[in-house]
């Protein structure tokens, strides 16, 4: 049986992960971070067969604590500051997670479990205000970050490399761009684009309000970009992957096709607001998927409207079961 560590198990890619490892035969630990509201910290996971210690990626020290109690084979760091216009508001708190917090848990790895593999959640906001000239993004793609978490996530991608080619390490970044499901936060915009809508359709609110709806994203599921994590860590030699649909949407687009979903126009109920918009905004992503569909046959199985219709149908079974 392998042994699976998770940093971020608690989140929304954690828990497909344990899910998908735990019917992989694997047995799944990792570490939450203490919160005085007990449940919070595993709303998640609370029904799955793991074993989870308290830790934090800005305290090496728990780190190597729960590597050497669970001596895993596979590590995943997934946690992270992970709001990318909060990262505006709080750029020191995001930095010394995302950042300082990658070299803590390399470091971990490195003095207690060398011989295990290694995967790094990069993110397509490293990109940035870079594209291809064909209009896509991919693994060289040159990396212009335009947010305080878009540049946390080059260094960590970076520092991954070094540790990759200094110390020989299984050290691998899969650079995930978006990707949603009913177990995101409420606060991300997929989210809060459908929990709007639908207490706009129960009668529960007379308005959304959001930020820039022109914003293109390329959007996934939790589910099938879990899976691509895991196949890649089953690779001979460490390597980078870009994990996307290459497929892109604007959030205008997203509104239109869930409030039409609920027989409504999303003109008559979407407003903007200010707060919402970030100090630098990215307009554009789309992936490039070629390198992982043609090296490891990974392909995504959700549509952009099967990955909406879900998230419908769980917001409204929330409000009508209250």
């Amino acid at each position: 049986m392998k042994t699976a560590f998770i940093t971020g198990i608690a989140g929304q890619d954690g828990s497909y992960l344990a899910e998908h490892l735990l019917e992989q035969g694997y047995r799944v630990t990792g570490i939450i971070r203490r919160n005085s509201t007990v449940e919070h910290q595993k709303n998640r996971i609370a029904d799955l067969d793991i074993e989870v210690e308290y830790g934090d990626l800005t305290d090496q020290s728990s780190l190597e604590r729960a590597l050497r109690i669970y001596k895993p084979d596979e590590i995943y760091n997934l946690a992270a500051q992970s709001h990318v216009r909060i990262s505006s508001d709080i750029p020191q708190f995001t930095v010394q997670t995302n950042a300082v917090g990658v070299v803590n848990i390399l470091e971990a790895y490195k003095n207690v479990v060398p011989e295990a593999k290694f995967y790094q959640a990069s993110s397509s906001e490293m990109f940035g205000s870079s594209v291809d000239a064909d209009g896509y993004q991919r693994e060289t793609t040159p990396m212009r970050p335009v947010s305080p978490y878009g540049c946390s996530k080059v260094f960590a991608y970076n520092i991954v490399h070094h540790y990759r080619n200094a110390y020989k390490l299984h050290a691998n970044n899969g650079i995930l761009f978006n990707h949603e499901s009913p177990r995101r936060g409420s606060n991300f915009v997929t989210n809060k684009v459908v929990k709007g809508a639908v207490e706009i359709k129960l009668g529960l609110a007379n308005k959304l309000e959001l930020g820039n709806m022109d914003s293109y994203r390329d959007w996934g599921h939790s589910y099938d970009y879990v899976r691509a994590m895991h196949l890649i860590l089953q690779q001979d030699r460490p390597n980078d992957y870009v994990v996307a649909t290459g497929i892109t949407r604007s959030v205008r687009d997203m509104c239109d096709y869930v409030f039409s979903k609920l027989e409504l126009d999303y003109k008559d109920w979407v407003v903007q607001n200010p707060k919402y918009l970030r100090p630098e905004e990215l307009p554009y992503l789309r992936g490039d998927n070629t390198k992982i569909t043609t090296e490891l046959g990974w392909n995504p199985t959700y549509t952009f409207e099967a990955l909406m219709d879900e998230m419908i149908e769980h917001w409204m079974q929330v409000y009508q079961s209250q």
